[in-house]
C-alpha cells in the first residue's frame, strides 16, 4: 500500500499518484470496478479511503460506480469513480445525466486500445469520447490531459476543482503508459479554495423547503430550452477561464507539432532534433481537451506555415485543429493506431518528408 505522503518527491506509479492526489483534495467517496491499465487506482483507495473513515466500494458494474457516484455528489461532497475505454463507453448515459443534474462528478479514464474490448496497450482513442461525449444532449464536460506523472497530480487536484466551482462532471483523461509508468512527483497540499454547496446540495430539509435533482425538464414552459441556454452560458465561462495549454518554440516556429497527453513528451524531442537540423519546429500541447484551445490556435494560424498533429489514434484531435485554423495553413497528421507513441526519430522523419 503507498501511504499518502506531501512535502517531499517520491517514485511513484501513474495511478497510485492519481489515486493519493484524490485522497489529498478531499475525497470523500469513491465508487468503482477494476479494468485494467487503471485497477491500481482502486487498489489504492480500497485501502487508504476504509483506513481514513471515507467511502469506498467496489461497485458490481461500471454502471453501478458511475451512478453510486452521482448519488453522492448529490449531497455536494468529493466524489470520484475511474475506469478505461470500453468500460467509460458504458458510463455515458449517466454522464449525460451528470451534466443535466449539474453535479461535480470527477471520473478518472485512462485509456486503452479499441475498439471494441480491445486490448491493454496504451491509447489515445477515447479523445472523442471524452470530448464530444456518447450520451444524448447539449452538454459538455471538463477535460483535463496530463502528459507526465506529475501532471496526473496537478491535475487530478483541479479536476476537484473545476467540477465543484461549474457544478459539471470533469474527466481526468490519461492513457495505460502515464498509469503505469513511474516518474518522480511531488504531493504537494491542495491549492485551491474550497466551493461552498451548500445553496443546491442534497442535505435534509431542516427546517427549509425541500430541493429536487433531476434531468427531466417539462416541455410546456420552456424549461428544457432554458437549461440548455443556461449550461452553454457557463460552458462559455468555462471556456473563457479556464482553457489552458503549452507552448514552446513558436515564436518563430514555421511548423508546430500538436499533441496531447504523453505523446507530447516524444514530440518534444523530435521537434528538439528537428531544430538541430536547422528546422523552424514549435510544439503546441492543449492541457483542457475541453475547453479547446481555439483562440490561441487561430493566432498561431496566422503566422505559421503548417501545423502537424501527432496522437496514439487515427485522427481525432485533428479535427478540433483543423475546426480552429478553418483552412488558413495546412493540417497534417502523424498516427499510431495504437501503443507506445511514435518514436522521436520517426516523428522528425515524418516532418521532414511533410516538409
Amino acid at each position: 500500500m503507498v501511504e499518502c505522503i506531501t512535502g517531499k518527491k517520491v517514485l511513484i506509479k501513474g495511478n497510485y499518484a492519481i489515486a493519493n492526489a484524490a485522497v489529498l483534495a478531499g475525497c470523500q467517496c469513491y465508487f468503482g470496478y477494476p479494468i485494467t491499465p487503471q485497477s491500481e487506482i482502486g487498489e489504492f483507495m480500497s485501502g487508504k479511503m476504509q483506513e481514513l473513515g471515507r467511502a469506498y466500494v467496489s461497485a458490481e458494474s461500471e454502471l453501478a460506480a458511475i451512478n453510486m457516484t452521482l448519488g453522492a455528489c448529490s449531497t455536494g461532497v468529493k466524489a470520484m469513480s475511474s475506469s478505461s475505454s470500453c468500460a467509460v463507453s458504458l458510463m455515458q448515459e449517466a454522464l449525460s445525466y451528470a451534466t443535466a443534474d449539474q453535479l461535480p462528478v470527477v471520473l478518472v479514464s485512462v485509456m486503452r486500445g479499441g475498439p471494441g474490448l480491445g486490448n491493454i496497450y496504451p491509447s489515445q482513442g477515447d479523445y472523442f469520447q471524452s470530448t464530444k461525449g456518447g450520451g444524448n444532449g447539449d452538454y459538455k464536460i471538463i477535460v483535463l490531459a496530463p502528459s507526465t506523472v506529475q501532471e496526473c497530480v496537478d491535475l487530478t487536484y483541479k479536476a476537484f476543482y473545476l467540477a465543484h466551482k461549474y457544478k459539471n462532471p470533469t474527466i481526468l483523461l490519461a492513457d495505460g503508459l502515464l498509469g503505469q509508468m513511474m516518474e518522480p512527483v511531488e504531493f504537494k497540499p491542495y491549492p485551491y479554495p474550497e466551493i461552498d454547496n451548500s445553496e443546491w446540495e442534497l442535505s435534509g430539509a431542516k427546517g427549509r423547503d425541500g430541493r429536487i435533482i433531476r434531468s427531466y425538464a417539462p416541455l410546456a414552459d420552456r424549461q428544457c430550452e432554458f437549461l440548455d441556454e443556461l449550461y452553454n452560458v457557463k460552458y462559455k465561462a468555462i471556456e473563457d477561464n479556464e482553457t489552458e495549454w503549452e507552448e514552446n518554440g513558436t515564436e518563430d516556429a514555421d511548423i508546430v507539432l500538436v499533441s496531447f497527453g504523453s505523446t507530447s513528451r516524444n514530440v518534444r524531442t523530435a521537434a528538439k532534433m528537428c531544430r538541430e537540423k536547422g528546422l523552424k519546429v514549435g510544439t503546441f500541447r492543449p492541457i483542457t481537451l475541453f475547453p479547446f484551445p481555439n483562440k490561441r490556435l487561430q493566432e498561431l494560424s496566422a503566422k505559421v506555415k503548417k501545423f502537424i498533429v501527432v496522437e496514439v489514434n487515427m485522427g481525432q484531435m485533428v479535427q478540433d485543429v483543423k475546426l480552429a485554423v478553418n483552412g488558413k495553413v495546412p493540417v497534417e497528421s502523424i498516427n499510431k493506431g495504437v501503443g507506445a507513441p511514435p518514436a522521436p526519430e520517426d516523428i522528425a522523419a515524418r516532418i521532414e518528408e511533410l516538409i
